[in-house]
């Protein structure tokens, strides 16, 4: 994580007083875009918490979002080895790029990033679940209320464990564990969870175990 002040150590005389950064979801991992920073547009950046770059187009400090509303909330952000370019992690307000896309490189996506697309799908049906029941699946599962929801992940993780004894390929196994994930999803969302916050509880046992050791 870069300090207060970190940045007078970077770099600025390889690239001519800019740094490239690299803009990446915080959450789902995405690459969403390649900006330039100036000491400047880091200095606006750590005061405001929105990314702001040096645009070499218009010859100066550029927020993102400053016309379009979709802006980039500052996370974190780190310096490579060499002190000369940026990893900023992210979370954006709307598409980051200007073709209306979540992401510049469009339609470029890591497979696990998709993990969180899903989860916004699912996230929308359960807002329109009260009044309009049957228009999906999922829908249907929230009108059914967190029971329902709770029967049908014990449902898919016993048959997932049976997939995982009695197949001899790994078809039905994946066929199977897609749902459990599926509905586990819909049920962390009908408690207002997202997979992040497993993640997390993943990494704390993790390093607990690692002190353990």
């Amino acid at each position: 994580m870069l300090i207060k002040n970190q940045h007078q150590q970077l770099n600025w005389t390889k690239n001519h007083g800019l740094i490239p950064a690299i803009i990446q979801h915080a959450e789902s991992g995405e690459v969403l875009m390649l900006g330039h920073m100036n000491k400047e547009s880091i200095i606006k950046t750590e005061q405001t918490k929105h990314i702001t770059f040096f645009s070499r187009s218009k010859n100066r400090l550029w927020t993102k979002g400053e016309k379009s509303g979709n802006i980039l909330k500052l996370i974190n952000w780190y310096s490579d080895c060499d002190q000369d370019a940026l990893l900023i992690f992210a979370l954006p307000h709307g598409p980051t790029c200007h073709n209306n896309t979540s992401s510049c490189f469009h339609p470029g996506i890591a497979e696990l990033s998709f993990l969180h697309q899903l989860e916004n799908i699912i996230s929308s049906k359960k807002n329109i679940s009260s009044y309009l029941p049957n228009t999906s699946y999922t829908s249907h599962l929230y009108a059914s209320g967190v029971k329902r929801i709770a029967q049908k992940v014990g449902e898919e993780g016993l048959e997932t464990a049976l997939a995982a004894i009695s197949c001899c390929n790994t078809k039905e196994l994946i066929n199977e564990a897609s749902d459990l994930i599926y509905h586990l999803l819909v049920l962390l969302q009908h408690k207002s969870l997202n997979f992040n916050a497993i993640i997390k509880e993943l990494k704390i046992r993790n390093n607990n175990n690692k002190l353990n050791q």
